[in-house]
């Protein structure tokens, strides 16, 4: 009993058998059977009027041949030939009759026997190109038991020959020429495709060949560069696909680069927190008896203390639990900003207070100031410090995490975070100004939307 494969081995297998294209299923198959086809179609085109150029042709020659005859008989007597020498005339021509028409008066010359009907009256002199066609599609297909009357001028004389003939000789004489056009039609095809086909090869097939190995390639082992694709020198269209095929790899091998730093830096962070976590533990702990010394400044300090302790160890199990479950949605409640801010400037010294500082002089007004304002259903605080400004580089990578960063040794994640918890209340951070001597920042929260059963719920109510 045969083991039933994995997920991954069917996976595997898959893959692989997506990536063997089968000849007849390849790009150069399909070019090469397309232009053999195009070109047998153009060969059909073309053999439209050739057909009938060579059915009339062949008609007028025979016509020549009788209005040679006929002159000889003209000036000869044409009583004087046995049958046997008409019979051997017309088998020579093809024909039943020969007459000509001079002065509007018609003399039978020859004449093996005068058929019933005649099923076809062709003049050599007013044939046009659709008539021609369809006459000669007509022969060729439904011809063979027809009789014809071929008449018409021949040469410079100023008589009008006839001739009766049957059409199987002409018929015979359309399919030998139509076989032979064939034959012809088709090597032409053969060595048409060849050629273009080796031409479109060199240049496109190649090197679509060429990105497509590169890309598979690419996805076996994108972290090694060896795998991207090296662009040519070229400035048409493939050129352009190269050149970009090239740089998204670049790019993308970038930023799995960035995303496996990152995931090793948030294996370690994880760690760290493990531990962090413990030691913040022992320290609630021990901040817990500081509630019993009686001194005014400890009992001033000790609740915000005991915040600050709670939130870093809520952070730290927040960081633990990242990665392994959801992230809770964000709380929306109504907070004192104010308070908020004296409980920030009581305990930490952040980026706008070491901007400030690095301005040694002391003349120099260093002031961090926090507002607030409501319009409508918005709230809106603005940030604003009298700090040196942002530099350029700051300015174009202002809320990316590793690359946002205004001072040295600074890891730019500061504003990221930020960026990121405000828009998940549903707000937005922007910076205002920047400048030497003021930096501003706004962060804009709306209102939480209201459910329609709660406002109705709430309608219900008495006031």
């Amino acid at each position: 009993m045969s083991e039933i494969p994995s997920a991954e081995e069917r996976t595997d297998r898959a893959t692989a058998a997506a990536r063997r294209v089968p000849l007849s299923r390849g790009l150069s198959t399909k070019l090469l059977l397309l232009t053999i086809v195009f070109v047998l179609l153009a060969e059909v085109l073309i053999f439209l009027p050739w057909i009938a150029s060579y059915r009339l042709s062949w008609l007028k020659e025979r016509l020549s041949t009788a209005a040679a005859v006929s002159i000889v008989l003209v000036q000869g007597e044409p009583a004087s030939l046995s049958r046997a020498a008409q019979n051997d005339v017309l088998m020579a021509i093809g024909a039943k009759a020969i007459a000509v028409r001079d002065g509007g008066v018609s003399r039978l010359l020859v004449v093996a026997e005068m058929p019933p009907h005649v099923d076809e009256h062709i003049d050599i002199a007013n044939v046009g190109l659709v008539e021609g066609m369809t006459g000669a599609l007509d022969t060729l297909f439904f011809g063979g038991e027809r009789m014809l009357r071929v008449f018409g001028p021949v040469g410079d004389s100023d008589k009008e020959f006839e001739l009766i003939m049957p059409d199987y000789s002409l018929r015979d004489a359309m399919l030998i020429y139509s076989r032979n056009v064939a034959f012809v039609s088709l090597l032409i095809s053969l060595f048409t495709a060849m050629l273009v086909y080796a031409a479109i090869d060199l240049i496109m097939i190649g090197p679509i060949r060429t990105m497509t190995r590169s890309m598979l390639a690419f996805s076996e082992a994108p972290d090694d560069p060896g795998r991207i694709i090296r662009p040519a020198a070229r400035a048409d269209e493939i050129g352009v696909a190269e050149r970009e095929l090239s740089q998204m790899q670049e790019r993308l091998q970038k930023m799995l680069s960035e995303q496996k730093h990152l995931a090793d830096l948030g294996l370690a962070v994880s760690k760290i927190n493990h531990d962090m976590r413990n030691i913040l533990a022992s320290a609630q702990l021990m901040s817990d008896r500081l509630r019993q010394v009686k001194d005014p400044t400890v009992q001033a300090f000790a609740p915000k203390l005991l915040r600050a302790l709670d939130r870093a160890v809520s952070y730290s199990e927040g960081v633990l639990a990242y990665g392994r479950t959801q992230e809770p949605p964000p709380l929306r409640r109504r907070l004192r900003l104010r308070q908020l801010v004296d409980d920030v400037h009581g305990l930490l010294d952040r980026n706008a207070v070491q901007a400030m500082a690095a301005d040694a002089e002391s003349a120099v007004v260093r002031r961090l100031a926090v507002s607030a304002e409501r319009v409508g259903s918005v709230s809106r605080i603005t940030v604003t410090d009298t700090g040196p400004g942002l530099p350029p580089k700051a300015r174009e990578n202002l809320f990316a995490a590793f690359r946002g960063s205004a001072r040295s040794g600074g890891t730019g994640l500061g504003l990221a975070i930020a960026y990121e918890l405000i828009r998940a209340h549903g707000g937005t951070v922007e910076l205002v100004e920047s400048r030497g001597g003021r930096t501003t920042f706004a962060v804009t929260i709306p209102d939480q939307p209201v459910r329609l059963d709660q406002a109705r719920i709430g309608l219900r109510r008495p006031a």
